[in-house]
């Protein structure tokens, strides 16, 4: 390291000038006041303390600052950084060769290039380092940080190339790290390797297999399937299960996009299954480890508890306690508040006489139908309707609103349970509209797709059975749906201002969700048919309730999940009731969560409680890596344990066979004024390196004129020159 020092003036003649000529003023006076006192020794001392504060004065006056520039002797330091992520095996990088055309790995394409040898053409200039990107922690690229730790550990840094795919799917944006490499003055040349158009491929991107099942019961499975083929291809999709039970499927998978279908499966053993997906590999494919995926799912025998409330036994009521009752996964309670019976109740096993009497007897429902009731007329209270909502929003329960005719439930949106309701009614049409002329049902696009709305197995043959179910003569005055909720199915014929009218309605309220029945002819499906599309449906209602709060569930503890099937770096929900040995919900409870991965690195998550009436906590966990997760949830309030199987879907994070991101490399060096260099050019970016500037002298500035220990000496000098003068009489 070279330094210069200097000393400057920031003057001008009339400065200087004006500073000579008060330096001679004071030099005379100071001689002529000597002269008066005979030379006396103390007057000499004193005239020469003035003289000095006057000639540092004049000094400072100029303006004088000191000045030290520092000079390296190092060379500048290039960086070259050579990605070696997982996405760099990717073979997509065309080169024509003597031998013909040639297609290489993206790292095989670098490899030339990852050695200081090759970097000889600018060695003279720079000093040349080879750094490696690997994947990080949780198996992906992070750009950022391989910019940043070269910025920190090379002092002398000029310049950065950066081979690479530009793939980033990890850390910060590259781009702030590209913005400190300006502020520094270095540039960063970027080296695009690999083809932005993605290699021909099909690929799976979500095999959504729930949690677990229930014996005898179908289970849909949604699928998709990614396809970066020029062409559409006929194929049969197979699910297996380990039992050996299989489902095919023939699909049309368009070209160049996603398609999306759903599989049928019906489980006929209980017990742990893995379930397989997979794609027939076709010729022109060049990826063929991703045309298989696997999921774990339990299959097990299940009793939900349902409570039926309604104010008169309809026909509707009738039928659909009927079919509850008779259904053997199913324990149903019915409340009747009839105005002919002296108390509520009465009737079979199955009728309770009062509401479920402390949260620990209501807590056991999975699923409640609301009829034709309200709070008029000795029905509900408005704080049983908060129980009821409590109930839905912490306890993952499902809640069926089942309007009738007389309009009693227009008064429960007086009560908390309005925010429940997903659809708005009309004022002033409270027993709603009846017809001497049957009306049938219309599935929307969403309700095609609905297991709720499944009574086939197919979806032609679907559309079918809803297109000929007997039709209703009631429906309630529905004016439109809120905001959020889900519409299946509408009113064939009928429209007001908003447009066809809901009639089936869903959404989700807190953990639980909310079903609204726009009519009361659903007990006519059994004409002709019995049970056959009656029974279907309400046990499929049930079911999609009660499902989320039965994903893993002990004596006094539950806990539930959403995304049920999470792809790798998603946020999870984890939700978890804690009841005590008698059933009431403990709302001081501290549970926490042990999640192992498939790699066996384990971590805890604690969960809190927002609104203790309820016993239910709530806690997330970011996913970083793919598979099946083993889940114990723990309490020691209960001294108890709950395990559950939480599966990841997705593969790692870097992923060979996607597209190269050039643009990423173009927006870091547009940033930090570097450039875009050619594989096939490199050669040439050298003189783009060598044309680098070198680093800037470092010049540090002390102007003594304002320095605060100049002023120190000035007030100092006065002070001894007063004292002075006090000390030899003149004052």
């Amino acid at each position: 390291m070279n330094e210069q020092r200097t000393l400057i003036f920031q003057t001008t003649p009339l400065l200087i000038a004006i500073s000579i000529v008060m330096v001679i003023a004071a030099t005379a006076l100071c001689v002529a006041s000597l002269r008066r006192s005979g030379f006396r020794k103390s007057l000499c001392a004193l005239e020469c303390v003035r003289w000095l504060l006057i000639v540092v004065a004049m000094i400072m006056l100029n303006q004088p600052e000191w000045i030290e520039e520092h000079r390296t002797t190092k060379k500048p330091q290039l960086v070259v950084l050579a990605d070696r992520t997982g996405s760099m095996a990717t073979r997509d990088v065309v080169q024509d060769q003597s031998s013909g055309r040639v297609v290489m790995k993206r790292s095989e394409a670098i490899e030339p290039w990852a050695n200081v040898a090759a970097w000889d053409a600018v060695s003279d200039r720079f000093e040349v380092a080879i750094q490696d990107i690997v994947d990080s922690d949780e198996g992906g690229t992070d750009l950022a940080t391989a910019l940043l730790t070269v910025r920190k550990n090379f002092p002398q840094l000029r310049g950065v190339v950066l081979m690479a795919d530009g793939d980033w799917n990890v850390g910060q944006s590259p781009v702030q790290a590209a913005t400190q490499f300006r502020m520094d003055g270095v540039p960063i040349y970027g080296l695009a390797v690999g083809s932005s158009t993605r290699l021909p491929d099909i690929e799976i991107v979500n095999f959504d297999l729930p949690t677990f099942g229930v014996v005898g019961k179908p289970i849909r499975i949604p699928i998709t399937l990614e396809s970066s083929l020029p062409r559409d291809v006929s194929a049969t999709v197979v699910l297996s299960a380990s039992d050996g039970t299989e489902v095919r499927q023939d699909l049309r998978i368009a070209a160049m996009s996603r398609t999306s279908e759903a599989l049928i499966w019906n489980p006929n053993s209980i017990g742990d299954f893995t379930v397989k997906l997979e794609v027939p590999l076709q010729s022109d494919e060049t990826i063929e480890d991703n045309n298989a995926l696997s999921a774990p799912i339990a299959i097990r025998e299940e009793k939900l508890k349902v409570l039926v409330i309604e104010s008169i036994p309809r026909w509707e009521y009738r039928y659909l306690r009927n079919a509850l009752s008779r259904d053997p996964g199913v324990d149903v309670h019915c409340l009747l508040f009839h105005e002919g019976l002296s108390k509520p109740g009465s009737g079979n096993k199955d009728y309770i006489s009062a509401f479920p009497d402390g949260l620990d007897q209501l807590a056991q429902y999975d699923v409640v139908f609301l009829g034709d009731v309200g709070v008029d007329g000795g029905h509900l209270t408005r704080e049983q309707c908060r129980l009821l909502k409590g109930l839905v929003e912490q306890q993952a329960s499902g809640l069926v609103f089942l309007p009738g005719w007389q309009g009693k439930q227009n008064s429960l949106f007086d009560t908390e349970l309005a925010d429940l309701f997903p659809v708005l009614l009309e004022d002033g049409q409270a027993t709603g509209w009846g017809s001497r002329t049957p009306s049938q049902f219309e599935l929307t696009e969403s309700g095609r797709r609905s297991l709720l709305t499944k009574l086939a197995d197919t979806s032609d043959d679907n559309m079918q059975v809803w297109g000929s179910l007997p039709g209703f003569q009631w429906y309630a005055p529905v004016l439109r749906a809120k905001p959020g909720a889900e519409v299946l199915a509408v009113h064939r014929d009928a429209s007001n201002a908003y447009g066809r009218i809901p009639l089936l309605v869903t959404r989700t309220f807190g953990t639980g969700k909310v079903l609204f029945m726009g009519t009361d002819g659903a007990w006519r499906w059994r004409r002709g048919v019995e049970d056959l599309y009656h029974y279907r449906f309400w046990g499929q209602v049930v079911r999609w309730m009660a499902y989320q709060r039965n994903m893993a569930k002990g004596s006094s503890m539950r806990l539930f999940y959403t995304p049920e099937q999470p792809q790798v770096r998603q946020t999870v929900t984890l939700n978890a009731n804690i009841m005590s040995s008698s059933g009431e919900p403990l709302s001081d409870a501290k549970p926490v969560v042990r999640i192992v991965a498939p790699s066996g690195k384990a971590e805890t998550v604690r969960l809190s409680s927002e609104k203790g009436e309820w016993g239910a906590f709530q806690g997330t966990w970011l996913t970083k890596e793919p598979g099946t997760h083993r889940a114990t949830l723990q309490c020691d309030e209960v001294q108890s344990e709950l395990e559950a199987t939480l599966f990841v879907q997705g593969g790692a994070i870097e992923k060979v066979g996607k597209p190269a991101r050039p643009e990423v490399l173009q927006e870091l060096s547009r940033i930090s004024h570097g450039e875009v260099l050619s594989l096939d050019k490199i050669s040439q970016g050298f003189e783009l390196l060598l044309r680098i500037p070198d680093p800037p002298i470092s010049v540090r500035r002390l102007q003594l004129w304002s320095h605060p220990m100049i002023v120190g000496i000035l007030i100092g000098l006065l002070g001894l020159f007063w004292i002075g003068r006090k000390w030899v009489g003149l004052v």
